[in-house]
C-alpha cells in the first residue's frame, strides 16, 4: 500500500503480501470458482515443511512477525453513513458449532472466542501476520480473514507463502496446535479490481499440528468450534469485532502489542466510499484497534458464555474520523449473497491430515 493511500485510510495490517498460493477465486458474479496457476500447501509434504517452519527455534519466526503496512496519519474525516451497503437479496444464517450442550447465561465481562486467532506467512525473509476466526464448515477446516490477508492487490500476485491459522494465539503460544491452509477462496473482484467492497477470503486448512511432537490435534472446528455465518443483514445492528491491533496510533501512542487479543462493541454504520480502496458498499463501527486487527471477526448476537454468534464482517481498512491522530473507526465489506455464495463453496472443500 502506498504513501498516498494510506493518508487517507490504512488496511489493518497493511497489504498484506507474502508469495505463494491462492488456490481458488471466484469468477463472475461470484457464481464459480476456479484455481489459480499456483495452490497453497497442497501436498502433505509441503504441509508438513510449512509447520516445521513456523516451529523451528520455539516458535521464533511467530514471535517475530510484524503486520505488514505503513504507518501513516489518516488526515481526511471519514463520516459514519452515507454509504451503498445494502442487501441483495433474502437475508440467512449458518448455525454456529461447538458449544451446542451449553445453554446460554448472562456474564458481566467478554469472554473472548476460542475461534479467534492470528495468521502468519513470510514475503521477502520477513514475517507478518493478520487476525481470522474459525468458521463453521462440513468439515470443520474453514477460516474466515480479510482478502488483502490473502491477496497482494500491489503485486497482483498470489500471496500465501508459508500461510498458517493459529487459534486463540496468545503471546507466542499455540494451545491447540498450527493448522496450514490449502485452499483459499476469494471474490474475482478483489483479486482483479483491487476492490475492498469484497476485502474477504474463506480458507480452508489441514488438521492441527502441535509443535514439538507432531501429534496430530484433529479438525480445527472440533478444538475451538466454528462461528456461524451471516449475510444481507441489517445495517444498525450491534457486533463485537476482535482483533490483534499492534501498530500506534498516529499520534505515536502505542496501547496494544499485537501478543494479545482486543476487542471493540458497537452498532454498525453503511461507510462512507473510500474512493482510493473503490470502496463504496462498507459498514462501519467506532472503535480504536490499531493495524493489526485486518481480518479480524466481526460477530453479531455474540454469546459470551458459548463464546459463538454469526460472523457478519471482517475488518477491513481502519481511520482517524475526526482528525486528531487516533484511529477510531473500522470498517468491513458488506456480507451478501455473493459474499455466502464464496463462504458455501469454501465450506464443502475438504483438505485432510498431514500429522501422525
Amino acid at each position: 500500500m502506498n504513501t498516498r493511500v494510506t493518508r487517507i485510510v490504512l488496511p489493518l495490517g497493511g497489504a498484506i503480501a507474502a508469495s505463494g498460493m491462492i488456490a481458488a477465486s471466484l469468477t463472475t458474479s461470484a457464481t464459480a470458482a476456479a484455481p489459480a496457476a499456483d495452490g497453497m500447501a497442497t501436498s502433505k509434504a509441503a504441509a508438513q515443511s510449512t509447520v516445521k517452519y513456523w516451529a523451528a527455534s520455539n516458535g521464533k519466526a511467530l514471535k517475530a512477525a510484524t503486520r505488514y503496512g505503513e504507518d501513516a496519519a489518516t488526515r481526511s474525516k471519514i463520516k459514519l453513513g452515507g454509504g451503498d451497503a445494502e442487501p441483495d437479496g433474502k437475508s440467512g444464517q449458518v448455525a454456529p458449532i461447538g458449544q451446542e450442550k451449553i445453554t446460554p447465561t448472562r456474564a458481566r465481562n467478554v469472554n473472548l472466542p476460542r475461534t479467534l486467532g492470528k495468521v502468519f506467512f513470510r514475503l521477502g525473509g520477513k514475517h507478518y501476520f493478520c487476525s481470522a476466526s474459525s468458521i463453521q464448515s462440513k468439515y470443520r477446516n474453514l477460516v474466515a480473514t480479510a482478502g488483502h490477508c490473502v491477496y497482494d492487490t500491489d503485486s497482483n500476485r498470489d500471496t500465501l507463502d508459508r500461510w498458517v491459522f493459529i487459534p486463540s494465539y496468545y503471546q507466542g503460544k499455540t494451545p491447540y496446535g498450527i493448522y496450514v491452509g490449502k485452499t483459499a477462496y476469494t471474490h474475482f473482484d478483489f483479486a482483479n479490481f483491487e476492490d475492498f467492497d469484497r476485502d474477504y477470503a474463506f480458507v480452508t486448512v489441514y488438521d492441527g499440528i502441535m509443535p514439538g511432537s507432531w501429534k496430530d490435534t484433529g479438525r480445527l472446528g472440533d478444538n475451538v468450534g466454528g462461528q456461524g455465518f451471516a449475510w444481507n443483514q441489517r445495517i444498525g445492528q450491534s457486533v463485537h469485532a476482535f482483533g490483534y491491533p499492534a501498530a500506534p496510533h498516529p499520534d505515536g501512542d502505542k496501547p496494544f502489542t499485537g501478543q494479545t487479543p482486543k476487542l471493540c462493541y458497537g452498532k454498525t454504520y453503511a461507510a462512507a466510499a473510500v474512493a482510493d480502496f473503490k470502496a463504496e458498499e462498507q459498514i462501519a463501527i467506532k472503535c480504536s484497534m490499531t493495524p493489526g486487527a485486518s481480518g479480524g471477526p466481526w460477530i453479531a448476537q455474540y454469546s459470551s458464555s458459548k463464546r459463538l454468534g454469526y460472523i457478519n464482517g471482517v475488518t477491513s481498512l481502519v481511520g482517524d474520523r475526526d482528525g486528531n491522530d487516533r484511529y477510531d473507526f473500522a470498517t468491513s465489506p458488506y456480507f451478501d449473497s455473493e459474499t455466502y455464495s464464496i463462504y458455501k463453496q469454501a465450506a464443502n472443500a475438504w483438505s485432510g491430515k498431514i500429522g501422525r
